[in-house]
């Protein structure tokens, strides 16, 4: 879809107060759901929305970005002849907002194994565990979640979804408990709060996998990856967008005292915005080819991984050494706290703490390239 310029211009003029008062987007997610935002659609499609969205507010992007996964997923499923996930797309259609309840503390495993326990109970599955980084924590109304099942033939992965008002209470006690603990050096609006469960159930119609622990294949875990990294990749190089965008602006209207000529016109300034601009440029065609080929059901075997764990990391190392050469053209005035060039400074710090980890990614690669 074409994101209004207009509706970009108000979510932009609202990340500044959402980040200095470490306050959820509840405009911009009322803004983006009016205007379909939240439906599903292409991979590509998405990818760049979500680029053009992070430009104007990087947290409100972080944030419906998970949702954007799990639309992604369910997706990715069906096009590929499994209708698991349709539910998913429907209720995407219909507005609800889906969230990821996946990472865990101290569990570098991310999707090979889990320290949520899981126990069977009548008619599904319960759930407890604490889950860290659960963006859009305020407002979700289903959550991704998995955990470790010590099933009769050995421990399985359990997953599925739980649903924000029919999992409030089990014996009397809350089943899911958020923490209002999100205060972080950046990405603030996304309040990705701690989220604990205690025995919530997901019922068996909303368990979409039993896997076994350990790294696999499963479509479900190809959709994941596929849907995280390369829209994650895509908010990131937003970031990147309009730091140099702020650079050049800068370096147009600041005049040198040294010299009497604007900054625009300094051999170094001018060589500082065009490195910059050759890294970022490289971006677009990396993100947008693997979308377009899990679009259109290319099969890259093996190298799925590699090239999807790559992408990612690329686009999150550009986009900070973007943001820093942006900051150095800038000067003085992007250090002050009210600078928009100095919040994403430190949103584009948290690109580094999304799986794939670099040292995730390098592990990944030498798999590939030598067992």
């Amino acid at each position: 879809m074409d994101l209004d310029p207009g509706m970009l211009d108000r979510i932009r003029s609202r990340a500044g107060d959402l980040d200095r008062e470490n306050r959820f987007f509840d405009d911009d997610l009322r803004e983006l759901r009016e205007a379909g935002y939240l439906r599903p659609r292409p991979l590509l499609e998405t990818i760049r929305d979500q680029r053009a969205l992070a430009a104007a507010a990087p947290a409100t992007a972080l944030g419906i970005n998970m949702h954007h996964v799990w639309m992604g997923v369910a997706r990715i499923l069906r096009e590929r002849g499994d209708d698991s996930l349709d539910w998913v797309l429907r209720d995407g259609e219909d507005g609800e907002l889906f969230a990821f309840g996946i990472s865990e503390p101290g569990n570098d495993e991310v999707l090979w194994d889990s320290s949520t326990e899981v126990v069977r109970v009548h008619g599904g599955f319960a759930f407890t565990g604490t889950k860290v980084f659960t963006s859009l924590a305020p407002a979700w109304t289903r959550l991704g979640v998995f955990g470790r099942w010590d099933s009769p033939d050995g421990p399985r992965l359990v997953h599925g979804f739980l649903t924000r008002d029919a999992a409030s209470t089990v014996d009397g006690a809350e089943a899911i408990e958020t923490l209002d603990d999100w205060d972080t050096l950046g990405m603030r609006a996304t309040q990705s709060r701690t989220t604990r469960l205690h025995g919530a159930i997901v019922p068996d119609a909303r368990v979409t996998r039993i896997l076994p622990v350990g790294p696999n294949a499963d479509p479900l875990v190809f959709g994941i990856f596929a849907g995280f990294l390369l829209s994650i990749g895509s908010v990131y190089a937003g970031i990147a967008d309009r730091a140099l965008q702020l650079a050049v602006q800068s370096a147009r209207s600041r005049v040198s005292r040294a010299t009497g000529r604007p900054v625009a016109e300094d051999p170094d300034s001018r060589w500082a915005l065009a490195d910059a601009a050759i890294a970022l440029d490289a971006l677009a065609p990396d993100l947008e080819s693997l979308a377009a080929d899990v679009d259109g059901l290319v099969d890259r075997g093996a190298g799925w991984f590699r090239s999807l764990t790559g992408a990612k990391h690329r686009a999150v190392e550009t986009a900070r050494v973007v943001v820093d050469a942006a900051a150095r053209v800038a000067a003085g005035g992007g250090y002050r706290n009210a600078s928009e060039l100095a919040r994403l400074q430190r949103d584009v710090l948290a690109g580094v703490f999304h799986p794939s980890d670099p040292a995730s990614v390098h592990r990944t690669v030498a798999a590939n390239l030598l067992d």
